[in-house]
Order: C-alpha cells, then sequence, then structure tokens
C-alpha cells in the first residue's frame, strides 16, 4: 500500500484545479469515534420510512443539482457530459427506489417450520458502522448503491473515495448532511492507505465495501479477513464480448461500440475483449473498425461528445504499454495504436 494524494486534476489538459489536505491521524480517530457512536441514534431513534425519507431527499438534491454534479465529475475524471448527466440522473432514481421500497425491503419475514407450534422469522437490521471505499470510474453511482441502503437499514457510513475524486465526494456529503442525515452518521474521509488498513481493523468498524480493482481488493479482503469483518468486494474483469452468429451484423457492431466506448471504457462491465466466430470475423472487424475509428475524441464539456479523455495521464500511459507489449506479442494493428490515434479506454486500479 501507499499514500494518496486528494485533487482535482483535469484528465482533458492536465492542469491540477484544486487540491485537498489528507485527514490527520487524530481526525480520522475522531471521526471513527463519532460514526460508531452515531448509530444508536439513527438506527433506534427514527423509524425506517424517516430515514426512508431523508434518503428520498437525497434523490432529490441530486435531480436538482445533476448539471452543477455532472460538470465536477467532467473536470475530476473526464467522464463526457451527457454520461455524467444520465450518472446523477442514475444515482437520483437509486436513492428514490429505496426510499419507495425501504420500507417494505425489511420487513419481517416468516418462516415456516417443519413441526411444533413455535414461530420463526428473519429480521434485518443495521449492524453499526460500515466503511465504503469507492472508484473514480462512477463517482456518484457507486456510492448510491452503497450508502442508500445502508442508510435505510440504520448503518452509519465513513466514505473513502478515490483520490482523483474530492470534489464530488464533499459534493455528496453536502447533500446527505443537508437532506438530514446528521453530520456524524455520513463522514467523508480523504484517508491514506495505510490510515484505510487501521480503519478497517477497528474493531468499531463492523464491514467494509470496496469497488476497485483485484489488487485493491485484495489488500482490503486480507486485513478483513485477519480480523473477522465482514467483506463486500466488487473488482474489474476482463469481459468478453462474443459475436457467435449475426442476423443483423450491424447491430451487433453497434453494441460493440457502444461497450467499448461508454465511460471511456473505463467499466467493470465494458467489453475489453472480442471473440468472434470464424464465419463473421473478416466481417466484423471491418465494420467494427470503421465504427470506432468515426468516433472522434472530443471536449468532455460539450455536449455530444461520445469519447472524451481517459481519467488520468497515468491510464493513458498504461494503455499506451498496453497496445506496445500486445504488437511485441503478435498482435496486428488495425488502426491507432498512438498516443494521437483512436484508442479507447481501459479499467484503472482503485488506491487503497
Amino acid at each position: 500500500m501507499s499514500s494518496i494524494a486528494y485533487a482535482v486534476v483535469d484528465p482533458a489538459t492536465g492542469e491540477t484545479l484544486k487540491t485537498y489536505p489528507t485527514i490527520t491521524d487524530g481526525e480520522l480517530r475522531d471521526a471513527v469515534g463519532r460514526a460508531h457512536g452515531a448509530h444508536d441514534a439513527w438506527a433506534k431513534g427514527t423509524t425506517v420510512e424517516e430515514r426512508a425519507a431523508i434518503i428520498r431527499r437525497v434523490g432529490e438534491l441530486h435531480a436538482e443539482r445533476r448539471q452543477e454534479l455532472a460538470e465536477i465529475i467532467v473536470r475530476e475524471m473526464g467522464k463526457p457530459i451527457e454520461q455524467a448527466l444520465g450518472e446523477v440522473d442514475f444515482s437520483a432514481a437509486i436513492y428514490t427506489y429505496y426510499a419507495d421500497n425501504g420500507a417494505d425491503l425489511l420487513k419481517d419475514e416468516p418462516i415456516d417450520l417443519l413441526a411444533g407450534d413455535g414461530k420463526a422469522f428473519i429480521r434485518r437490521t443495521s449492524v453499526g458502522l460500515l466503511l465504503g471505499i469507492m472508484p473514480w470510474n462512477y463517482p456518484y453511482y457507486q456510492v448510491a448503491r452503497f450508502a442508500g441502503p445502508n442508510l435505510v437499514i440504520g448503518n452509519t457510513i465513513l466514505l473513502k473515495h478515490a483520490p482523483q475524486c474530492p470534489e464530488s465526494a464533499a459534493a455528496m456529503e453536502q447533500m446527505f448532511h443537508e437532506a438530514g442525515v446528521p453530520a456524524d452518521a455520513y463522514i467523508n474521509i480523504y484517508a491514506t492507505n495505510e490510515q484505510i488498513a487501521d480503519v478497517i481493523a477497528d474493531p468499531r468498524v463492523q464491514g467494509v465495501s470496496l469497488t476497485g480493482s483485484g489488487r485493491a481488493g485484495a489488500a482490503v479482503a486480507e486485513i478483513a479477513g485477519r480480523h473477522l469483518k465482514k467483506v463486500v468486494l466488487e473488482l474489474g474483469g476482463s469481459d468478453p464480448f462474443m459475436v457467435l452468429g449475426a442476423r443483423d451484423l450491424d447491430a451487433v457492431v453497434a453494441a460493440a461500440v457502444e461497450g467499448r466506448l461508454s465511460n471511456g471504457g473505463q467499466a467493470c462491465n465494458a467489453a475489453k475483449r472480442f471473440i468472434v466466430l470464424d464465419e463473421h470475423y473478416d466481417e466484423f472487424v471491418g465494420k467494427f473498425t470503421a465504427a470506432l475509428t468515426s468516433v472522434q475524441p472530443g471536449d468532455p464539456k460539450a455536449p455530444g461528445t461520445a469519447m472524451g479523455p481517459l481519467s488520468s495521464a497515468g491510464a493513458a500511459d498504461r494503455l499506451d504499454q498496453q497496445v506496445k507489449d500486445a504488437l511485441d506479442h503478435g498482435a496486428t494493428l488495425v488502426a491507432g495504436g498512438g498516443r494521437d490515434g483512436h484508442v479507447v479506454g481501459v479499467e484503472d486500479d482503485v488506491g487503497v
């Protein structure tokens, strides 16, 4: 693990727009204590319906501030503005879903007994303080799917966002508090990897959820396992797009381009490999190449841009090296291949 710095670095220009101070060890100990101490009042001093109403308001604030929020992640990680607006809208819908359905999802679930006159049921309750470690590729969506349901059930949250997403992290914390989540029930922390390791190990922390790379997941799982902590990992992959038959190859190619270019290809479920039967191979490669090279990289702030910059200079460097390695091992270059060519993105590590 290594230390990290929190800053907004516009990937379209390379300009550092703002830096954020890393939390001190003392401030972090205080944050853990406050979030732990807030649990009982949040979970037991409010009803599910009251918490759901607050989360509904979080969703409404996302909708009200969609343009402002979208512009933040455009400059943080280069997401084209129309895709950024779509992410904000999707996040708002997630909060609304848990507001609408939280009470029903948390109802006691009766269990039929094989014999006897007793009663049994499953009851879902909060566990306490949770740590969320979030990635840069979907700054709002990933937080929504973690924090929304956990706050409705009554857990409290420490949220460590990716180092390149400090502005969106701060904006979300503000909205949670403005909506009515107590200040100590949701705390944003700009922590280093070493500090996060200590947080996971802290006995007051009941679980950790990470979305990120395999490297990050292995590090978190090792610490969580050693301390017998609940852990949820959503990690990256090398997803195949398989063409086994095609009545309409043009439609298949359109889906392939969307799967490769959406969010710059920087997603766990992006199409990263294409496996095509021999009978379709030549035609698919021709149509796919034409479609990809017709998409021109553009200013992520401009409406209509489908492909903006990769999330960082480091991501572009790694992709450049991957292309060179592939060519060195016998790959055939069909188009692009250089930093000024039509090269699409890859999923990056999430530091933890």
